[in-house]
């Protein structure tokens, strides 16, 4: 290890923090609390920035390396890096706890200090997910990150959320599980390593490599979440606070389709093509099916939660057509998927908070009383339909150009679903915002307030950024994709 430790940083500043704030102690101290909260969120992603302002477009080899020895015994290192896969994601991750933590600053009103260190703490764990390159520590922060996730649902969440938490950490738990056994075989073939690197250069046989694939194929469809273990997120987001939407939309659904990069592809390349329409044929249920079903939704935050599964079945459709264009376009989808979910769970939660209804029908007319949270929401409702200039068009776009190539009519089938999810978006919208006044409820609301306005001012600049100049975020990626494509192309079996 050599110069500053950034991704340590990146890991260690927000989980300090973190501690710090619960320190604070009762909710007599929550305005301090708070600041605390805010201040350790914003110097964890000041702390990323260097990630990118010094990464090398050059080369796909790992940057900023940290390795130390952590449990000899096993062979288990402390050892860390990112390449151009990974990087975005430490820095999405860090600006979106700056956002959950100013969503809950004025709503969180019990337990405050708790409910800003789980997120630090979380934010933390999952800095050293997309940064771990030994296979024992992503696993121990793969875990970890669930645990304060499942006391935001279950302590902060709505009447139903012990029942959400606890089906969102049994499903979790349970692809876990097998993914630990995977870890386990791979320590005994690679002849006592957990480098992760290592075992991209494992010559596994057919056999083996299927039934790894298959180990990690169920660990990570659950996280995406994949039809049909998806049945976890609808009642985990329409349970959980609007920070924890936020959260488990913009980064925790990211972490399954990372790991399809990480371990499914370069660890069992062979298996991975050879189950390569399985996936495909997986991806593209959730795009049409899920689509449908979210067209028939009367609440908004289940509306956007099957929204969600059914942008991520892009992600791994792109994945797996095994192409630079499809692999990157799911990757900007991922990274544009954080935008704009984010900022849609939080106009749900603006809503909310003034009416406390999530049903469609309880609104009406919204922007005749709120009319600039109208302007950002319609931004949003846009985006998250694909409208080109923003950053949903780009991801769906490079995917389906990708799939065109690929097969045309897998190209077609999830071409055409972007009709559907217009559809639902922007049907939501209009009868949410446009026509008369709904009800008095509605002839009371408020517009938002300078802290809203922020937060939702930062979202959108995500995303018109994103839509309007993606270079910046697809240059990043161009050598470890191609590295990782290369890899793949080549048979491990001796």
């Amino acid at each position: 290890m050599s110069g500053t430790p950034l991704l340590s940083l990146a890991i260690w500043v927000p989980i300090l923090a973190g501690f710090t704030v619960l320190a604070t102690g009762s909710d007599r101290n929550a305005p301090l609390a708070r600041m605390l909260a805010l201040a350790g969120a914003a110097v964890g992603f000041l702390v990323t920035i260097p990630l990118w302002t010094r990464f090398d477009l050059a080369t796909p080899a790992m940057q900023f390396v940290e390795l130390a020895t952590w449990i000899p015994r096993f062979n288990i290192n402390y050892h860390l890096g990112v390449d151009g896969i990974s990087m975005l994601f430490v820095i999405l991750n860090a600006f979106i706890t700056i956002i959950v933590v100013l969503a809950g600053w004025q709503v969180i009103d019990s337990k405050v200090a708790q409910y800003n260190a789980a997120f630090l703490i979380m934010s933390g764990l999952m800095n050293g997910i997309f940064s771990a390159l030994d296979g024992m520590l992503f696993y121990v922060f793969f875990e970890a990150s669930l645990i304060p996730l499942y006391l935001i649902i279950g302590v902060w969440g709505g009447p139903n959320r012990v029942y959400a938490a606890f089906k969102f950490f049994l499903y979790t738990l349970m692809g876990s599980l097998l993914f630990l056994i995977a870890l386990i075989y791979l320590f005994v073939q690679s002849g006592g390593s957990f480098s992760i690197l290592d075992w991209h250069q494992l010559p596994l046989g057919m056999s083996a490599q299927t039934w790894i694939f298959l180990a990690f194929l169920i660990a990570f469809a659950v996280k995406v979440p994949m039809w049909p273990v998806h049945t976890w997120l609808p009642d985990a987001h329409v349970e959980a606070p609007t920070g924890g939407s936020i959260v488990l939309a913009a980064i925790a659904l990211k972490l399954g389709a990372y790991g399809f990069l990480r371990f499914s592809l370069p660890i069992a390349p062979d298996a991975s093509h050879e189950l390569s329409g399985l996936i495909v044929a997986l991806s593209l249920i959730a795009i049409i099916y899920i689509g449908f079903v979210a067209l028939v939704q009367e609440d908004m935050k289940k509306l956007v939660a099957y929204s969600s599964i059914a942008h991520m079945g892009f992600v791994t459709l792109g994945f797996f057509m095994f192409s630079a264009m499809g692999i990157e376009g799911a990757l900007v989808q991922m990274v544009s998927h954080g935008f704009i979910s984010g900022a849609m769970f939080f106009s749900i939660g603006v809503m909310y908070d003034r009416v406390h209804s999530r049903q469609i029908a309880d609104y009406g007319g919204v922007v005749n009383t709120m009319p600039k949270f109208a302007a950002f929401f319609m931004l949003f409702a846009m985006a998250n339909a694909g409208l080109p200039a923003t950053s949903g068009f780009v991801g769906e776009f490079m995917i389906i150009l990708g799939a065109v190539k690929f097969n045309f009519w897998v190209a077609f089938a999830a071409a055409s679903t972007m009709i559907v999810g217009a559809a639902y978006t922007l049907w939501m919208y209009k009868r949410v915002v446009f026509g008369a006044v709904g009800n008095h409820h509605v002839a009371e609301l408020t517009d938002i307030n300078a802290r809203e306005f922020l937060i939702l001012a930062l979202l959108a600049a995500g995303v018109m950024v994103m839509g309007l100049y993606p270079l910046p975020f697809t240059e990043v990626m161009h050598s470890s994709v191609n590295e990782l494509l290369r890899h793949v192309s080549i048979s491990k079996i001796q």
